[in-house]
């Protein structure tokens, strides 16, 4: 049986909230590969995350879906460290909303994260925003999932190439998954803003919308 200390705490978590809701949007959000600081409200990841929640949360709330963003307990990877606090997060969103769809929407090590959770089975998708995807990244959680890759060509601190080459892997493991390119920018979504918040925002409602329908994105 699982007790509170399984489960992500409030604190952990900013959420928007709807009165009747359909699923779940669960924001994770970047970090370092080594850092044993905590993440505060004056992290930069942390905070570029949710402003993109800020941004997308009305119109997510308007189709009838939750947003929540998570923050994890230290800044770094540490070896899989933000793993543990978003499979707590999951554990969070079936114990209060059981049984709804979730789409763990990441950017760079949190789309990392993400594809490390996809085998929860309330998990519909990823969509992974310039994601940090290294050679041989494991794809045994999204066999069965979505994944919606965006990456800009600019990124010097994750590679668009590694993600083109981990959704080619992925799709051949059986995800249903997809490589779109944000031209010409960055990693940190300092520039092109728009385009990444409307994808972070038209691929969740996809992914989510298919998982009602019962059938797998590409068959719409």
């Amino acid at each position: 049986m699982e007790t509170a200390r399984d489960l992500a705490p409030d604190h952990a978590l900013t959420r928007v909230d709807v009165a009747h809701p359909r699923g779940v949007v669960l924001m994770l959000h970047g970090g370092k590969e080594h850092s044993d600081r905590a993440v505060d409200g004056r992290s930069a990841s942390w905070r570029r995350a949710a402003a993109m929640q800020r941004t997308i949360a009305p119109a997510l709330a308007e189709a009838g879906y939750a947003t929540w963003l998570l923050r994890y307990r230290l800044r770094g990877w540490n070896g899989g460290a933000p793993v543990v606090d978003a499979r707590a997060a999951l554990r969070r969103t079936d114990a209060e909303l059981p049984g709804l769809p979730v789409v763990l929407l990441g950017h760079s090590m949190g789309a990392r994260t993400a594809v490390h959770v996809a085998d929860h089975p309330t998990v519909a998708g990823v969509v992974a925003l310039a994601p940090w995807f290294p050679p041989g990244e494991t794809v045994a959680a999204v066999p069965g999932r979505t994944l919606r890759v965006l990456h800009g060509a600019r990124d010097r601190i994750t590679s668009a190439r590694a993600s083109a080459a981990y959704v080619e892997r992925a799709a051949a493991a059986g995800a249903d998954a997809t490589f779109e390119s944000a031209g010409w920018a960055g990693h940190y979504m300092f520039t092109h803003v728009a385009r990444w918040n409307a994808f972070a925002l038209e691929r969740s409602l996809e992914v989510l919308a298919a998982a009602h329908r019962g059938v797998p994105d590409s068959e719409t």
